[in-house]
């Protein structure tokens, strides 16, 4: 994208921006998980599975 327009950048600068930035983005985007009670179940279920229902 850089050399689209016509910016000449490294790789190793690219990777070290990478190695900055990756863990801000991911802490911002990553939603926070809801706690579980000290109790709770699952249902069992079917699924789909080429056009058939599984158990």
């Amino acid at each position: 994208m850089m050399a689209e327009r016509g910016i000449l950048v490294d790789h190793s600068t690219v990777h070290r921006w990478a190695m900055k930035l990756l863990p801000v983005l991911e802490k911002a985007f990553r939603c926070p998980k809801r706690p579980v009670g000290k109790s709770w179940r699952m249902d069992e279920t079917y699924i789909k599975v080429k056009g058939q229902w599984k158990y």
